[in-house]
């Protein structure tokens, strides 16, 4: 395997988590409608980021901290679990998120993305690219020192918030500005489905890394 892919699998997710309507761009394009204004979708990607950052991050650096003082296995079977339990729990308790009116502040906002990014499990789809970091370092014999491990955890959610970024804002202005809300009518699609089947299977691969 190519040493890129793994980082270009971390960008897509982030991707992936921007084009989920719960995850930001759909509350971007509400306050777009309620303010009549394009630049008020571009103020509000910001928040939302912080928000996704804050909630990525934190997950980023309880797994590094594991895997730095912890055996593989154990971080390897407990991220696995972790991963299952979510995804299951997901999977029983999936639904649409709902539509509602809010005006909240640039805190408010950020403070909606961190518990909705937390909510979703979005920091626990890097667990895996740690755990492999780290098994591959122990395979050699060669114990990865906490400094890289950092460093490595701050590429990741960097990698990953950019794609999150990237998305939420294209989809935001895109249905703002040429379709609107009534878009959601007939182009619904359930990301969270897919999203809870993804965190099963990632859960059955980190078990085999």
């Amino acid at each position: 395997m190519a040493p890129y892919y793994p980082w270009l699998g971390i960008f897509f997710l982030g991707c992936y988590h921007g084009i989920n309507p719960a995850m930001g761009w759909l509350f971007a394009v509400a306050i777009g409608l309620q303010e009549r204004s394009g630049a008020a979708v571009l103020r509000s990607i910001v928040p939302l980021t912080l928000g996704h950052i804050a909630s990525v991050g934190a997950v980023v650096l309880v797994t590094v901290v594991a895997a730095a003082q912890l055996p593989h296995s154990a971080v390897r079977i407990g991220a696995a679990a972790i991963l299952l339990a979510f995804g299951i729990a997901r999977l029983v308790r999936v639904r649409h998120p709902r539509w509602v009116g809010m005006r909240v502040g640039f805190w408010g906002l950020a403070l909606w993305s961190l518990l909705m990014s937390s909510a979703h499990g979005a920091g626990l789809m890097l667990v895996p690219f740690v755990t492999a970091a780290h098994g591959a370092a122990d395979a050699m014999g060669m114990p990865m020192p906490a400094a890289p491990q950092y460093g490595a955890g701050v590429a990741m959610v960097a990698l990953h918030t950019l794609g999150y970024a990237i998305a939420t804002l294209g989809i935001a202005m895109a249905v703002y500005v040429r379709f609107g809300v009534s878009f959601l009518r007939t182009a619904w699609f359930n990301v969270d489905l897919i999203w809870a089947a993804a965190l099963i299977v990632s859960g059955l691969v980190t078990l085999l890394l």
